[in-house]
């Protein structure tokens, strides 16, 4: 699934009018109605008490006019209030014709903004995606009015005063919704951290918009969800043997970082790697041989730290850094691995603040890489962001001139490619905000590598996967009772779920 710039949203907008030989006002009807009917599914006429809908002059406002209608001819009480301008897009004036003569459209006034009770229902259809500029004057009076009431907002499209796909300047107007539903795909907005008080939680419902257009569009920004998995993951060969699934190598571990280990690994046999040895200081050896007996366990001569690295020639990829520390022998072993690797590797946790601190390091690492930093350790690797979409070009940077891909961990995880595109991950709860989640990723990562899969496909499914896996999770534990552990045993449900079929 595509991610479209508010231009190119535009631009599909019209390409559907032609393709489908509509009118403009039929699409904004089709749009009412599927935003109508989502509410209607959710709060019926009682539980949604008043509703205050609030319009502006253009497109977004027109969406608004029509919801209004919807929902006072299905019984809802309904009141429209507009903000006054010198001129309405065609499709508001349409729509305000429209409205039945008990549903009268009242102009707002700064002197008299109306009350908003308690129990009241706002839909913000004030601006949309359209918007260029801050909000000011009347606009965002009216904003800051509805914010400080502290109602139930939802907003059509967009929360009104937030860009779609731009930094927004400092102390700007924007509504804080409680939901936001869009059409069709989602927007850049709502899947950076710094948005999500705006936006709420984020729904999308479908109005049709031509997929060939969305197909074709240029752009390099992208939704990932199981259709754009379709294929990477073939079906298990009949005659399959441990040899054809790989070899994976974990360098992990330390004293009292045992359990990071664990994770890992557990998380590494689920993944379908054919054979997997742990690489991990003496202290871990009992720890592993009890938890994880389907692993090979291969003990350091140091007690408490890795210290050297062990032949790479029987490995098709290796993850290193879950739990291992930041000794100085620790440190030499990376630097050897990153000599001397001729296989795919996934680095992670000390990995990374290792490579962060020695710019040196860095300079080793081997193409196709996959590294899956937290925020804070990318701007240690990358250096600090301005905002979030600052990181972002940071995150196209780094993964061009290192040709890396770059798994930034978050609720929506982006992934950076050598190329500049940027996927952003669908599944995964804040339940999985728990320690111990990013050791299973990379476990799952270095199954998914070691399986010949390339650094892409490899990635895409394993960011999904782990997401996923703490969906399936989350229906037995809750969110908040859900630990790292929990991932791992439904690592393989969410992988079958994305097997390709045998076709018959």
């Amino acid at each position: 699934m595509r991610i479209l710039t508010a231009a190119q949203t535009r631009q599909a907008d019209q390409a559907t009018l032609q393709e489908q030989g509509l009118t403009s006002t039929a699409l904004m009807e089709r749009a009412a109605t599927a935003f109508s009917e989502w509410l209607m599914e959710r709060q019926s006429p009682t539980e949604a008490g008043e509703i205050l809908v609030f319009c502006g002059p253009g497109n977004n406002g027109g969406d608004g006019l029509a919801v209004a209608r919807l929902l006072h001819r299905a019984g809802y009480a309904v009141r429209v209030l507009v903000l006054p301008a010198d001129k309405y897009s065609a499709d508001f004036e349409a729509n305000r014709a429209r409205l039945p003569a008990e549903v009268s459209a009242e102009l707002l006034a700064a002197a008299a903004l109306p009350q908003v009770r308690a129990n009241a229902l706002v839909i913000d259809a004030l601006f949309g995606t359209g918007l260029s500029r801050p909000l000011a004057g009347l606009a965002a009076a009216v904003v800051e009015h509805i914010n400080q009431a502290r109602v139930r907002v939802l907003a059509v499209d967009m929360p009104s005063g937030l860009f779609t796909d731009a930094p927004q300047p400092a102390n700007s107007a924007i509504i804080l919704a409680r939901h936001t539903v869009s059409f069709e795909l989602p927007k850049l907005a709502f899947l950076l951290p710094g948005n999500a008080e705006y936006v709420g939680r984020w729904h999308l419902v479908p109005i049709g918009l031509s997929r060939e257009f969305q197909q074709q569009a240029s752009g390099k920004l992208y939704f990932v969800d199981a259709a754009l998995l379709v294929g990477r993951l073939p079906a298990r060969a009949q005659f399959g043997h441990k040899g054809t699934y790989g070899h994976a190598l974990l360098l992990v571990g330390s004293r009292g970082k045992m359990g990071a280990a664990v994770l890992a690994t557990q998380a590494c046999l689920r993944g379908g790697v054919g054979l997997l040895t742990v690489r991990t200081p003496a202290v871990g050896y009992d720890i592993l041989q009890t938890t994880c007996p389907e692993a090979m366990a291969l003990t350091d001569p140091t007690p408490d730290f890795l210290s050297e690295l062990p032949d790479l020639k029987p490995y098709s990829a290796v993850g290193i850094g879950p739990g291992m520390d930041k000794a100085a022998t620790t440190k030499q072993v990376l630097e050897k691995l990153l000599r001397e690797a001729k296989v795919p590797l996934v680095l992670d946790a000390d990995a990374l603040n290792l490579l962060g601190a020695a710019p040196g390091l860095l300079a080793l690492l081997p193409p196709d890489s996959i590294l899956t930093p937290h925020p804070k350790e990318f701007e240690r690797l990358a250096g600090p962001a301005r905002d979030d979409y600052h990181r972002l070009e940071l995150l196209r940077q780094f993964c061009h001139d290192h040709r890396c891909y770059v798994v930034l961990k978050g609720a929506h995880t982006c992934l950076g490619t050598p190329t500049g595109d940027l996927y952003f991950n669908s599944t995964g709860n804040p339940g999985m905000a728990t320690g111990g989640s990013g050791d299973v990723l990379t476990g799952l990562l270095t199954a998914l590598r070691a399986q010949h899969l390339s650094p892409l496909d490899a990635a895409l499914l394993g960011i999904y996967a782990h997401g996923r896996a703490g969906d399936l999770a989350a229906v037995h534990t809750g969110q908040a009772g859900l630990i790292a552990g929990d991932l791992t045993r439904f690592i393989g449900p969410a992988l079958q779920e994305l097997t390709t079929k045998e076709e018959f």
